[in-house]
């Protein structure tokens, strides 16, 4: 029987969806390591208001993470270009929500 979830073109199909992801969630200033410890139902919310079909695997979501990761650190070394300017940052309560400090 063919796996078609590990065909060349489901591959090219789910590196398409990680990269229109993590343009989405990098934008918003949400890092790997947050968007990994999202809950998945959170995480599906994200992926429609990035008008993107829901992962169905982690497998997707780990390369966004990671994508994410390189997208930082590429942005960290050119400050000063136009694509390493983030323009929706303070959308960013709305996905990650700081810790709440005790009285």
């Amino acid at each position: 029987m063919t796996d078609y979830a590990h065909s060349d073109h489901a591959s090219k199909s789910r590196a398409e969806k990680a990269r229109r992801l993590a343009t989405y969630i990098w934008d918003r200033g949400i890092t790997g390591t947050e968007l990994l410890d999202m809950p998945s139902a959170v995480r599906r919310k994200l992926a429609r208001a990035a008008e993107t079909n829901p992962p169905s695997t982690d497998e997707t979501w780990t390369t966004v993470a990671k994508l994410l990761e390189e997208k930082d650190a590429w942005a960290a070394r050119h400050p000063n270009h136009p694509a390493a300017q983030r323009n929706s940052s303070d959308e960013k309560l709305l996905w990650v929500k700081p810790p709440i400090a005790p009285w």
